[in-house]
Order: structure tokens, then sequence, then C-alpha cells
């Protein structure tokens, strides 16, 4: 740690999280009160079990990673559910200084017999909301003195599904019998960004932005671009989970296809021997193009450090090796996020110190690491209420910095 950043200055500092699954970050004592009400067979009903069959500090592969998922998403199936893992998961994120989250989760998984698509998106957005208005009745946040806590809500299309997923998915093969699977991937993210627009602008839901989540191998974001023409056309928010298992190539197509504001994860941006497609041939400038081209329009980069440790085999072993690092010589704009506070066992201010430790952030590195989260937001609110907002967080931040001893 770099002298003088401590955790209490960490925990003081306002954060944001802007790359957070909402069916990855419950309370562990929640899942098992959840998985219990909705009838969800657990491998252990202790929170002790599941830290050592499913929830671990370490992976040994992104199977293994990803099956907590299977017992999540089965227990977050009403909108009572919903709405409480979402209220959960901002108090968590207050806790620790937190001053804004953007929320992502896929509607489509949670449709069912007890809510539809629109029902889905206010139950997260209403515990929210709830959160919001309890945590910022405080005297020091109605006084000016403290920013207060905002948090918008990303919808994730899934690259791929299959019939299994959830039922609504399953309705679309039964209904297109006769379809391209990679056509009915878009059909699905259509709708779901119709919806989302819809939500935001009739019912007046913190709907910022759309994902696109799911194994881009085999996969690719063209499949979704109509999806994102049309987020685009109406004002969304654009992030895509790219360059995570797949080489630079896939950033590109998320920038071009998809018309993407921000990229999640991007671990791979920097490495030419991960490229794929035999029309490049030039490898080493291909990947120099797009580093300047990202750089160029400050396409913001979602960095899950714990996730990415716990997932890739190279960098299991040494976190030293993750391109965060040229990342940060490359001036490029990057936001330290969680992934998943559960699955990950982490939090925002671990992560941040993990940077800091890792990457020998000093004071004004890791300030500007905190401001890119809050000016690289999809903000739900007007831009000068944006503007506004950011200005506060600024000059709260520096209060905290000169108290640690830090003139920046």
């Amino acid at each position: 740690m770099h002298a003088g950043i401590d955790d209490d200055l960490i925990a003081r500092l306002p954060k944001t999280d802007l790359h957070v699954h909402l069916d990855g970050s419950l309370r562990l004592s929640t899942l098992i009160e959840l998985a219990r009400e909705h009838h969800v067979a657990l491998p252990s009903s202790s929170e002790s079990g599941l830290r050592d069959l499913v929830f671990k500090r370490a992976y040994t592969n992104l199977p293994e990673y990803l099956k907590g998922f299977e017992y999540t998403v089965a227990s977050l199936s009403t909108p009572e559910a919903l709405e409480r893992a979402a209220y959960e998961l901002a108090e968590d994120n207050q806790r620790e200084g937190v001053r804004y989250i953007e929320v992502r989760f896929a509607p489509q998984l949670h449709v069912g017999p007890h809510c539809d698509l629109r029902q889905v998106m206010r139950a997260v957005c209403r515990g929210l909301r709830r959160a919001e208005k309890r945590f910022n009745g405080r005297k020091a946040i109605r006084d000016g003195v403290e920013p207060p806590f905002r948090a918008g809500v990303i919808v994730c299309a899934m690259r791929f599904f299959t019939a299994q997923f959830s039922e609504h998915y399953a309705a679309y093969f039964r209904a297109l019998p006769h379809t391209a699977p990679s056509r009915i991937f878009g059909l699905a993210s259509a709708e779901l960004v119709k919806a989302a627009i819809a939500a935001r602008d009739d019912d007046g839901l913190a709907i910022v932005g759309v994902d696109l989540a799911g194994q881009e191998r085999g996969f690719p974001s063209a499949d979704h671009a109509e999806a994102y023409q049309l987020a685009h056309s109406h004002f969304l928010g654009k992030t895509v989970h790219a360059g995570e298992d797949y080489g630079p190539e896939s950033i590109f197509q998320a920038i071009t296809d998809c018309h993407a504001d921000r990229i999640g994860h991007g671990t791979w941006l920097f490495s030419s021997r991960k490229i794929q497609d035999p029309r490049i041939r030039d490898r080493k400038t291909y990947v120099e193009n797009l580093v300047r081209y990202v750089g160029d329009r400050r396409i913001t980069l979602e960095i899950c450090l714990t996730s990415n440790s716990q997932t890739i085999p190279e960098l299991r072993e040494d976190l030293g090796k993750h391109p965060f690092r040229k990342m940060l010589r490359a001036r490029l704009s990057t936001t330290i996020c969680t992934d998943n506070r559960l699955v990950s066992d982490t939090t925002v201010s671990e992560e941040l110190g993990l940077a800091i430790r890792t990457f020998k952030l000093t004071p004004r590195r890791l300030k500007n690491q905190l401001l890119y989260g809050f000016k690289r937001s999809f903000y739900p609110g007007p831009y000068l209420e944006k503007r506004a907002f950011v200005r506060q967080v600024i000059d709260y931040m520096d209060r905290q910095f000169a108290d640690a001893g830090f003139d920046l």
C-alpha cells in the first residue's frame, strides 16, 4: 500500500461501482433465506458450508466460478426477492462509502409466473430507490456536507441462451422453431431494449444502459447490433462484456457493432497473440490502432481484478501481469469494479486496495481512478445535475485526501 493510503482513507473516499451483477452480489444469509422460501436446494444450509463448496476465494476454472449463479438466479424469482436483493446491495455499498452504483442484471432470466419483464425491472429499481431515500435522508447529505448516494440499472442481454436458461427464453424457441438461434438471440435482445426504454420513459425508472453478457467465443456482438442500435437511438448507455474470453477483435466489434461507450473487462486489449481473425495480418499494428481508438474516444474499461484472477489462468498466480498496468501507462479511462461481490468474495474497497498494492497507485492516480467512475457513469438524470453531483464528489474527495495529508 502507498504510504498514507490506508484502509481508513479508502473507506472515507467516495467511490463507484459501474460493473456489479445483482445475481452475483447477494448477501449469503439472504441467499439461504430466499432459497428456503422458493424451495431451491442448496449444497449447504450454512454460510460456511456454502463458502467451502460454492462461493470460494479461489476457483479452478470458469464453470466452477459460474456454478453459484444457478442458485442465486433461481432464488430471485419474485418481485419481492429482487427488490430485497437490490436494496441490500445498495446498502452494502453505502456502508463502505460507495456513492454511485450501476447494478446490472438480465431481466429475462427472472421472468416467470410471478412477474413479467416490466415488473422485474420495477422491483429492482424500487429496491435501489428505497435505499437511496433512506441514505440520503441523513443530515450530512441534506446539509450538503457529503455527496448523496445514487444508483442506476443496466439491463443485460445474453450473447446466447438455451431453453433451459428460463421459461421466457424457452418461449422464443417454441415460437420460432425454424429461425436460426443467432437471430433468436438478437430478437430477445431487441425485446429487452424496447422494454427498458419503455420502463425508463413511461415508468420513470432509472434504467441507464444496456449490457451484453455471456460467452464471447462463437457468439459475436454483431448478432445484437439491431438491439444496440435501438439503445443508441434512444440515448441509453451502452456497455459490452468484451475481451474477457476472446481477443482484441471482440473489443473492436463491441465498439463498431454496438456503439459501446464502455467495455466490461477488456482484459485482452493489448494481447496480439489472442487475435484469431485470419484477416488481421499485422497484429501488432491492429492492437496499437485499437488502443489509440479506445483512448481517443475515452471508451472506459470496467476493471474487475479479483474476478479476472479467479477465471483467467494466466492471472491466477501473478495479478501483476494483469493488463491494468498497461492501461495505466497508456492513460486509458479505467474504473475499478467488483463484478460479483458474493461470487468473488470482494468489495469495492478491497478491489481498490488490491489495485493500490499491486500496481503502486499514487494518491493522484487513485483520485483519477475514482473520478473516472463518476464521470463515465450513465447517470440517471440531466447533464447539469450530473455535473453538480460530480463537483460535490470532487470537493468531498479533496477534503478526505487533505485530511490524510495529501495536497492534490
